[in-house]
C-alpha cells in the first residue's frame, strides 16, 4: 500500500498511525510549515497544501499512489483536494482506491428517529450543504475512473486531546438540556480501526462510522464529571443558553446513526462501543489531556 493523504489532521492522523506498518510510504499534507517536519520525524512524507493551489510537487507521489484518502473539508469554492489535484488522481496509473471523511451532519435533523447509510441526505447546515455536494462529486469522479470511494460519515470526535474531560477541567464544559437531544460520537482509534480497514478491503460505498450508542451530551459530562471526582454540572435549558450560531446548528440536527454496515466492515466490535469505555479507559491510564 502506498497511501497519499490530503490533510494529515486528528483523524487522519490516527489512520495514519494505525497503516504504518502495512504501507511502503505515506505521504500527507498539511497547511502549517511548522507542521511538516513533525510529519517527517513520524516517518510521513511532508507536503504543504494551501487549499488554493496546487503544489507541483505532489504531483509525482500521486501517480505512485495506490490509496488516497481526503480528509480536508470543502469551502464555498468546492473540495480544495479536487480542483487542484482531481486531474492528477485521476492520472494515477496506480490507483485502487479512494477514500472520502465525511460527517453525519449531512443527514440533517430526524427528530431523534434513526438514520442509516440509505436515509437521503438532507444537510440543514452550510457546512453539511458544502459536505453533500463534495461526496456528489467525488462519487461522480470515481464512477467516471470506475475506482471504488468509500465515503465515512463520521460523528462527533473525541479521543486524547480532544474531550469534554479537557471542557471540565477547564471550567468551559457546559451542560445544555434539551429534551430528546441526542447525539452519536467516535472515538478517534475506532475512525483509524473502521478506514484502515475500509482500505485493506478497498471498501466502496457510505458508512456511518459512530458510536453504538447515542446519548444525550449531558449525560456524557455527568459521566466524565463523576469519573474525575467532580460535581455534576448545573443544567441550562437550552432556550436559556447563550449559544453562538454554529453552536446552536448542533442541536438543530437531532438523530440516532445507525452502524450495523460498520460493525459488518470490521467483523466484530469497535474498541469503544460507548462513551463509557473510552472515557473510562482514558481517565484509568490518564491519557485524556493527550
Amino acid at each position: 500500500m502506498k497511501l497519499f493523504i490530503f490533510g494529515l489532521g486528528y483523524s487522519a492522523g490516527a489512520i495514519a498511525r494505525e497503516l504504518a506498518a502495512e504501507c511502503e510510504w505515506i505521504a500527507a499534507t498539511s497547511r502549517s510549515e511548522d507542521k511538516l517536519a513533525e510529519m517527517e520525524a513520524s516517518g510521513i512524507r511532508p507536503f504543504l497544501f494551501d487549499g488554493l493551489k496546487p503544489n507541483p510537487d505532489i504531483t509525482p507521489v500521486l501517480k505512485e499512489a495506490t490509496h488516497v484518502l481526503i480528509s480536508i473539508a470543502p469551502t464555498a469554492m468546492g473540495d480544495p483536494a479536487f480542483h487542484c489535484h482531481g486531474e492528477n488522481i485521476a492520472h494515477s496509473p496506480n490507483l485502487e482506491w479512494l477514500g472520502y471523511l465525511s460527517t453525519v451532519g449531512v443527514y440533517g435533523n430526524h427528530d431523534g428517529e434513526w438514520v442509516t447509510e440509505k436515509s437521503e441526505p438532507n444537510p440543514v447546515s452550510k457546512r453539511s450543504l458544502q459536505r453533500v455536494a463534495a461526496e456528489i462529486g467525488w462519487t461522480d469522479f470515481a464512477a467516471k475512473l470506475k475506482k471504488p470511494l468509500g465515503i465515512y460519515r463520521l460523528a462527533g470526535i473525541y479521543g486524547p486531546g480532544r474531550n469534554q474531560m479537557i471542557k471540565i477541567d477547564a471550567g468551559t464544559a457546559r451542560a445544555i438540556d434539551k429534551p430528546g437531544q441526542v447525539f452519536n460520537r467516535i472515538h478517534v482509534d475506532d475512525i483509524a480501526l473502521a478506514v484502515s480497514e475500509a482500505a485493506r478491503q478497498k471498501h466502496a460505498g457510505v458508512l456511518n462510522v459512530c458510536d453504538d450508542e447515542p446519548a444525550p451530551p449531558q449525560e456524557v459530562l455527568a459521566y466524565c464529571a463523576e469519573l474525575m471526582g467532580m460535581p455534576p454540572l448545573e443544567e441550562i435549558p437550552f432556550e436559556h443558553a447563550d449559544m453562538t450560531p454554529m453552536g446552536r446548528s448542533f442541536y438543530g440536527e437531532n438523530k440516532r446513526c445507525d452502524n450495523k454496515a460498520l460493525h459488518k466492515l470490521i467483523g466484530g466490535d469497535m474498541r469503544y462501543p460507548t462513551y463509557r469505555e473510552a472515557f473510562s479507559e482514558m481517565w484509568d491510564k490518564q491519557i485524556w489531556r493527550g
